[in-house]
């Protein structure tokens, strides 16, 4: 039965890897994240155990995504096939967990096949940055199952085992925090070792190493999300507890009616009533199930399981701009469902009639989550795709909507980004971010004027960010403003000696001043401060490579910078396989010349980019043996960001 749930499961789920990756999170986790690109190496095993990154700190979830490059590279549909196996393993897993807790075969069946092939498991599962919901969920399972066995068999290697799974499950999620108090719930229900007027409390202090886990967990969580979380101005705290309360109810509503699902949900005030309706709700059904436990402990075990298991995401301490969110559901929606089938069964299954019509309903209820989850996961192909979805199922959704003019932005479709950027700047003012993504697509469009009015915004919140002023020196440049553009760069320097792009803009200064063999020493110390930043390295190589001054052209460097580019890229970037192909046709290799300008096309294309004709022109060039030149004229695109 465990073996057909997930080979089951992983049929449904198999359109995952059709998927691409996408902006939200799976840059910083997987596609711009170099420990993780770079594979399973010691310098990234270190950093996943000793630093934060992307404000998180689960080194067994770097490990999983360092394995999957390591195995991969960045082919996303392998990064959805072991999300998918992960998502199959757990289905199986909780089947295993909950007919040895109970010895009831169809119940513990239909509740894992209500858990996996339900549609609030695609955001989990086809989103590549959420390999952390299916990974500690996996090893949250173990450590339940070994804890069974425990309780079984009395035997101590077991219980340890469970101690060590439970570390490896918040190594890869800290939100499985509360599982100890979840293992008491399973003490009651049922395993029975102790009743409401009989606890003991040797099984608390049994469970001292599992609370010190957690205890633990929490404190690096807290520091490593210390500068996502929301300040108390921000989101005040009796905004934090009315968006808890509904969504509770959210999510029960979503359990049972699957409608209208999106990838984010923005923070929004409640309605006049709602939060009276959505409390008095709560209250209702804990005083139902709490008198439905005095014969079947079921209820009240798996409502407690799913409110219990939403502490850490229900909002309290507000990490990011969202309400709530699919992902969430995945452990906490297992209690509803244990409460509602083995309730049900426990009521039903010695009346033939009814358990025959549970089971032919159950089987209908499956089938529906089975196609309302094929259909989710068409949404989940793309960002495009995704993010529009969004808009069109919830209002005023400011991070749909630059997530939205990022996707389009990155296929040069700017005259169709701008208008999203502006929505979500609009929509939350507060933030600076929004202003600097318009700037730097300004500056694509060739508008520099309009992208220093950006960043000068930027800089009234962010006087001491050096990308800031690395970008309004470009900006400056951009419209001869020599003397403003060389105040930005001092500034930018001053405030990080190791940030290379302000060289890149000082050269072109110089170089629209005829100083090139100045140009080129800023070139030079650009990619000495920034060995490994792909942009400076395919920066430099491009001028080194296509420059109409033969002063300024190196093709031996240039192709030397462009192939450290392009590995530290994983040949996965339309851009720098277009500069490799400028740095081999400057070198007289015009067959590979070709091969890359080809590359990049292929590239370009899947991306679903509309500014290929450069790319093409470059082809053509290289067929006829001629190598590509460029003015550099102070109206080339920008380095973005700072690696």
């Amino acid at each position: 039965m465990a073996l057909l749930l997930a080979l089951i499961t992983l049929v449904v789920y198999l359109p995952a890897t059709r998927c691409d990756f996408i902006f939200l999170d799976d840059d910083d986790y997987v596609t711009n994240n170099p420990m993780v690109t770079d594979g399973v190496t010691w310098p990234g095993i270190k950093q996943a155990f000793t630093g934060y990154y992307a404000g998180n700190w689960h080194p067994v979830t770097w490990l999983s995504h360092m394995l999957d490059c390591q195995l991969f590279g960045l082919e996303a549909g392998a990064h959805h096939f072991v999300s998918t196996l992960l998502h199959s393993a757990n289905a199986a897993l909780l089947f295993v967990l909950l007919w040895r807790l109970t010895g009831k075969l169809w119940p513990a069946a239909l509740v894992a096949a209500f858990f996996a092939w339900h549609p609030l498991r695609v955001e989990s599962v086809a989103w590549v940055a959420e390999r952390k919901d299916v990974l500690s969920t996996f090893f949250a399972l173990l450590a339940l199952i070994v804890y069974v066995r425990f309780v079984r068999e009395k035997s101590r290697r077991a219980y340890w085992l469970a101690v060590a799974c439970f570390a490896t499950a918040l190594m890869a999620k800290p939100m499985v925090v509360t599982l100890p108090f979840l293992l008491l719930l399973l003490d009651w229900w049922p395993l029975q070792r102790f009743t409401l007027k009989s606890f003991r409390w040797s099984l608390v202090s049994e469970k001292i190493p599992f609370f010190a886990l957690s205890f633990v967990s929490c404190i690096i969580t807290c520091q490593a999300q210390k500068s996502a979380m929301s300040t108390l101005s921000g989101v005040p705290p009796a905004f934090r507890v009315e968006n808890a309360i509904e969504a509770v109810v959210r999510y029960l509503s979503a359990i049972f009616w699957p409608a209208k699902l999106a990838v984010v949900y923005p923070l929004q005030s409640s309605a006049p009533g709602t939060l009276a309706l959505a409390g008095g709700l709560i209250v209702l059904i804990s005083i139902a199930v709490w008198w439905m436990g005095r014969r079947h402990g079921c209820w009240p075990v798996g409502w407690l399981w799913f409110l219990g298991t939403l502490v850490p995401v229900i909002g309290i301490i507000q990490v990011g701009m969202a309400s709530h969110a699919d992902r969430y559901t995945y452990i906490p929606s297992i209690g509803i469902t244990i409460a509602v089938v083995f309730g049900l069964y426990e009521l039903i299954h010695k009346q033939g009639r009814l358990r025959k019509a549970f089971g032919t309903i159950s089987i209908l209820l499956l089938a529906g989550c089975i196609l309302l989850t094929e259909h989710q996961l068409r949404y989940w192909r793309d960002g495009e795709t995704l993010f529009r979805h969004a808009l069109a199922v919830t209002a005023n959704n400011c991070l749909a909507h630059l997530s939205l003019g990022v996707a389009l932005e990155r296929q040069a479709r700017y005259a169709e980004a701008e208008p999203e950027f502006t929505e979500a700047s609009r929509l939350y003012p507060v933030s600076f971010k929004f202003q600097f993504f318009i700037g730097n697509m300004y500056l694509k469009m060739n508008r520099p004027a309009d992208a220093l009015e950006k960043y000068q915004l930027c800089l009234q919140r962010a006087p001491n960010a050096e990308v800031l002023h690395g970008m309004a020196a470009e900006a400056c440049a951009r419209q001869g403003k020599f003397d403003a553009a060389r105040a930005e760069i001092s500034r930018a320097e001053a405030l990080d000696a190791h940030y290379g792009f302000p060289h890149i803009v000082a050269a072109k200064i110089l170089l629209a001043q005829g100083q090139a063999s100045n140009a080129v020493a800023e070139l030079w110390t650009a990619v000495r401060v920034e060995p490994y930043n792909t942009e400076v390295l395919s920066t430099v190589a491009r001028y080194l490579a296509a420059h109409p001054d033969a002063a300024v052209r190196d093709g031996q460097h240039a192709l030397v910078f462009a192939f450290k580019a392009n590995d530290l890229a994983h040949q996965n970037n339309a851009d720098i396989a277009d500069v490799l192909g400028m740095a081999l046709a400057e070198t007289g290799d015009f067959t590979n010349a070709m091969i890359s300008a080809q590359n990049a096309l292929n590239l370009g294309r899947a991306a679903r980019r509309v500014d290929l004709g450069d790319f093409e022109t470059r082809l053509e060039l290289y067929q006829k043996n001629q190598p590509w030149r460029e003015s550099f004229a102070l109206t080339n695109p920008a380095a973005k960001t700072k690696n």
